[in-house]
C-alpha cells in the first residue's frame, strides 16, 4: 500500500466530491488525481529525483505531495520562514530536486534545482488533469516524505517516512467514506508539520473536504469556519487559545457547524482547555499525541474522555483532561525507567513506542529502532492504572538541581493558575552550584511585569521549595515553533546571556 493507492480509492468511491477548496469552485478527487499525474509527468520529464515545497497553506501543497507520490520521489515540505541559509543548506542536501516555491526562495538555489513558480504550480497540474496519464504506483517501502523536526533543543534532522508507515497511519485510524457529504475539514498547521500530512491523507480517505488557512488569526480563523460551514479542525494550543480570547472578548457564540476539534502538537494549558469546553458545549474535543517520527498519532484523548474528565469530582479522573488519552489500535507504549525497566502505573520514565506507522528514522543517521522496533520518544511522562498517558516534557528540558530531577511542565501549571499570567516556560539554566537554577519566563495578561516575589510565592505554597523559581523573567511573547513548541534553547540563551 501506497499514499497513491489512498487517493485512487476516494476516487472511485466518490470521485465528484470536492476534496480541496471551496464547495463552489473546488478541486474535485478525480481532478486531484488527475493533477498528481501531470505533476508527476512534468518531475519525470526533468530527470528530478526530490519535489521541495516551500510555501504557505493552499491546494499546491497536496498538489506537490501527491505528484511526488505519483512519481516515486521524496517529498520535502520546508519551513517557509527558515534563515536563508538554512535553506540554501536543505536545498543542497539533495540530488536534482524540483522546488516549488516562490522567486525569494528560488534564488537561493543552486543551478542543479529547477524551480516551478508556487503561484504557477497548481494551474500547470490541472491543465493536463483531464489526461490519462501514468503513474508509477511506489512500493511500500520506498520513502514517501521527508520532514525535518522541528529542532527545539537541538539542530533539525530530517524524518524519513515510508509509504508503509503513512499508509499504516491512515488505514488504522479512519474508516474509508466514512464523512458525510457535507463535512468539511480546516487545516491550519503548516505544510512541514506531520499533522498537515496526516491531516491529508486521512480526511482525503475519509471523503472530507479539505480547506486550508493560510495564515492563522482567530478572527481569520472563525469567519472562514462559518462560512465554509467546517465541521472538522485541527489546532495547536496556541491557536486555541486565542480563539478561546477572541470569543471571550467579543462575547461571540462558538461556530455551530463545528462538531470536532482536535488539538495537539504541545502541551495544551489545562485553563484553556476547561474554557473551551465551555464555549463549544456542542463540540467534540480530541487530544492527540504523537511525533514526526511516528507518521502522527499515537494515543489520543477521546470526546468521550473530555466529557467524563470535565463532568467528574474524582481528582484522579479529573486530571485526565491533562492527559494524551490512550495509545491508538496497533500502538504499543511502554513507561522504562534509566535502566531500561518498565515503570508501574504513574511512576515517569521515558515513552517508548512501537508499531507499523512508526518510522524512527532519520536521513543523517538512519534507524533508530531497537531490535524489537521500539523508538525512544525522549519525551518523559506516565501512565495512570487506566492505561491514560501523561506527557511531561522532552527528555531534554529536564531540570537537574541539586541532584533532583523536575519537570518542567509541573512548576509551569502552578504558575498558569496564577491570575495575572496568560503564558509561561520554564527551563533550566546551567548554574555552578546546583547544576540548574530554575528560570520561569512569564507572559502576563496585562502585558505588564507583576511582582516577581508574588510568581516564587505562588508556587512555593503550591511545590516544594526545591521547585520554586530562582528567577522570573518577563516577555511580551514566548518564542515559538509554528505548532506552538517552546523553543527552550532560545530561553536558556536568553536568561544565560
Amino acid at each position: 500500500m501506497n499514499t497513491l493507492m489512498l487517493l485512487d480509492m476516494a476516487v472511485s468511491g466518490f470521485g465528484d466530491r470536492v476534496a480541496l477548496g471551496s464547495r463552489r469552485n473546488g478541486i474535485t478527487y478525480a481532478q486531484l488525481r488527475g493533477a498528481a499525474a501531470a505533476g508527476a509527468k512534468l518531475i519525470r520529464e526533468g530527470g528530478r529525483r526530490t519535489v521541495v515545497f516551500v510555501g504557505e497553506n493552499g491546494p499546491a501543497f497536496p498538489l506537490a505531495m501527491f505528484a511526488a507520490a505519483a512519481a516515486n520521489v521524496p517529498f520535502l515540505p520546508l519551513n517557509y520562514r527558515l534563515a536563508p541559509e538554512a535553506i540554501a543548506d536543505a536545498l543542497a542536501k539533495h540530488d536534482a530536486p524540483l522546488l516549488i516555491a516562490g522567486e525569494k526562495i528560488a534564488a537561493l538555489a543552486g543551478e542543479e534545482v529547477t524551480w516551478i513558480p508556487l503561484t504557477d504550480w497548481p494551474a500547470r497540474c490541472l491543465a493536463e488533469s483531464e489526461l490519462d496519464l501514468p503513474v508509477e504506483f511506489a512500493d511500500a517501502d520506498d520513502v514517501a516524505v521527508l520532514l525535518q523536526t522541528s529542532g527545539t533543543t537541538s539542530a533539525p534532522k530530517s524524518a524519513v517516512l515510508r509509504h508503509r508507515h503513512l499508509a499504516s497511519y491512515a488505514l488504522g485510524t479512519v474508516e474509508f467514506g466514512a464523512a458525510d457529504a457535507d463535512e468539511a475539514t480546516l487545516v491550519a498547521v503548516p505544510p512541514y508539520h506531520i499533522a498537515a500530512v496526516a491531516n491529508l491523507l486521512t480526511n482525503l480517505y475519509a471523503g472530507r473536504r479539505i480547506v486550508y488557512l493560510d495564515a492563522f488569526s482567530p478572527t481569520g480563523w472563525l469567519d472562514i469556519v462559518r462560512g465554509e460551514g467546517i465541521t472538522h479542525t485541527m489546532v495547536v494550543p496556541t491557536m486555541l487559545a486565542r480563539i478561546v480570547n477572541e470569543l471571550e472578548l467579543t462575547g461571540a457564540t462558538a461556530p455551530g457547524s463545528l462538531r470536532s476539534l482536535s488539538y495537539g502538537g504541545a502541551k495544551m494549558p489545562r485553563p484553556v482547555i476547561e474554557k473551551a469546553l465551555h464555549l463549544f458545549p456542542g463540540t467534540d474535543f480530541v487530544n492527540a499525541y504523537g511525533l514526526t517520527e511516528t507518521s502522527s498519532s499515537i494515543a489520543v484523548l477521546f470526546p468521550e474522555d473530555h466529557r467524563a474528565a470535565a463532568a467528574s469530582n474524582d481528582p484522579a479522573v479529573r486530571a485526565r483532561l491533562g492527559s494524551v488519552g490512550r495509545p491508538l489500535p496497533g500502538i504499543t507504549i511502554e513507561i522504562r525507567d534509566d535502566r531500561g525497566e518498565i515503570c508501574p502505573p504513574n511512576v515517569p520514565g521515558e515513552i517508548w513506542v512501537r508499531g507499523a506507522q512508526v518510522a524512527g528514522e532519520y536521513l543523517e543517521s538512519g534507524t533508530l529502532l531497537d531490535a524489537d522496533g521500539w523508538f525512544a520518544t525522549r519525551d518523559h511522562g506516565h501512565v495512570d492504572e487506566e492505561g491514560y498517558l501523561f506527557v511531561g516534557g522532552r527528555s531534554d528540558d529536564t531540570i537537574i538541581r541539586g541532584g533532583e530531577n523536575i519537570a518542567p511542565a509541573e512548576v509551569e501549571d502552578v504558575i498558569l493558575d496564577h491570575p495575572a499570567v496568560a503564558e509561561v516556560a520554564v527551563a533550566g539554566v546551567d548554574d555552578d552550584e546546583w547544576g540548574h537554577r530554575i528560570v520561569a519566563f512569564v507572559v502576563t495578561k496585562s502585558g505588564q511585569p507583576v511582582d516577581p516575589q508574588d510568581i516564587r510565592e505562588w508556587v512555593r505554597a503550591r511545590l516544594r521549595s526545591s521547585r520554586t523559581p530562582d528567577e522570573v523573567l518577563f516577555l511580551s511573547e514566548l518564542p515559538q515553533t509554528a505548532t506552538g513548541k517552546i523553543l527552550r534553547r532560545e530561553l536558556v540563551k536568553l536568561a544565560a546571556g
